[in-house]
């Protein structure tokens, strides 16, 4: 999805275009889907930037972490870059879409079978009431 900053700008609200477009992150505990659990059957989420489904209600789990986790997303709906900014290396997941910044994943946790937890901002997704077809889930960190 090719938008301009500007156009970025103009089309998103303040706090979720300093998350989306400008690799932000908000606070702890603060996020409106970290305590947000639907069922499986109930909906999935969406990136804010461009809509395009990333993760289903099935994928959310309880980390602890204070934002909201997931294990797994669609397939090639997510892409990964390594991110060095605070002086460690960690891992940046972004939509696939429109390249919104979503967090960070982080494995070795032993949290879940797959071993993976997206670290996701709330103001980088929006949950939809619908499950999308066709769709698969895979961990994204399987081929990197």
């Amino acid at each position: 999805m090719a938008k301009t900053d500007a156009e970025w700008k103009a089309e998103l609200p303040p706090d979720v275009y300093r998350i989306l477009r400008q690799k932000g992150t908000e606070r702890a505990g603060t996020g409106e889907y970290d305590k947000f659990y639907p069922s499986a059957s109930e909906g999935h989420f969406a990136c804010r930037g461009c809509g395009m489904p990333l993760y289903s209600a099935a994928s959310k789990f309880d980390s602890g972490c204070g934002w909201p986790a997931f294990d797994k997303c669609y397939a090639n709906s997510v892409k990964i870059e390594v991110d060095s900014s605070l002086g460690m290396r960690r891992i940046e997941i972004m939509c696939k879409g429109c390249d919104g910044h979503l967090g960070h994943v982080f494995e070795g946790e032993r949290l879940t079978p797959t071993n993976e937890r997206h670290c996701v901002n709330s103001k980088s997704i929006k949950f939809v009431k619908a499950v999308p077809s066709g769709t698969s889930e895979a961990p994204v960190l399987k081929d990197a």
